[in-house]
């Protein structure tokens, strides 16, 4: 347990949020609506690993936000070999962001591990998410109150891992890196990231994946009280 914490930083998509129960909510909505004869459950298992590559590109500046929405959508039905419009896509990826945020389904114990910490630390938020969407799936899912304050790339003008936006949040939070530690399931934005700026980390390992032994990592969110 480190003593000389007094600032955690979260991660939101896959760490609080529960991004893949929500995305999948989102476009079951959008399907029944207007694409019937998709399948769902076919549709997400092309798209799930589509969108993270997706993702990858985009905080790496090799995509731009228009590409991400479109290409994710897009090489999704092609991996259907399902024919769309451009127009249909667009339409689809207005009404995903619209109905993603109605949903505010968090991962299992995130609402107790911020009501444990709360009293004890200052909490924060950096997220590479985009700023409106980000707003109203803190606001839907009554996270609001947890954190002091909230660092999306497009404040930082830089997605993580670049180490400015950890400056930005540190900064913001008027926070010292010392005392500081991030807490994220993305293995190189979050934990990675956060370590080459100069912060501590945990990650937070959903998927059960291979990392170096001296790495602090949790499976489920209140194996945090280990840590802190």
């Amino acid at each position: 347990m480190n003593t000389n914490i007094t600032d955690i930083f979260f991660d939101l998509d896959h760490t609080l949020w529960d991004f893949d129960k929500n995305s999948e909510m989102a476009f079951d909505r959008i399907f029944k609506n207007n694409f019937g004869e998709i399948k769902i459950e076919d549709f997400i298992k092309k798209y799930v690993p589509i969108n993270q590559e997706c993702w990858r590109l985009y905080q790496n500046d090799e995509i731009t936000h228009q590409e991400l929405r479109y290409n994710r959508l897009k090489y999704s039905f092609d991996a259907l070999n399902y024919s769309i419009s451009d127009e249909n896509i667009d339409q689809i990826a207005n009404d995903y962001i619209e109905f993603l945020t109605d949903n505010n389904h968090l991962f299992d114990g995130a609402i107790e591990v911020l009501e444990y910490l709360k009293p004890k630390y200052k909490l924060h938020i950096i997220t590479n998410g985009f700023a409106h969407v980000q707003t109203k799936k803190i606001n839907n899912a009554s996270l609001g109150g947890y954190f002091s304050t909230i660092t999306n790339s497009e404040l930082a003008g830089v997605k993580k891992p670049n180490s400015i936006i950890f400056d930005y949040a540190v900064n913001l939070a008027q926070a010292s890196k010392e005392n500081s530690i991030m807490i994220g399931d993305d293995f190189d934005a979050d934990v990675n990231g956060a370590l080459n700026a100069g912060m501590d980390a945990i990650f937070f390992n959903i998927r059960n994946i291979d990392v170096p032994k001296n790495l602090k990592q949790i499976n489920h969110l209140l194996e945090l009280k280990k840590y802190l």
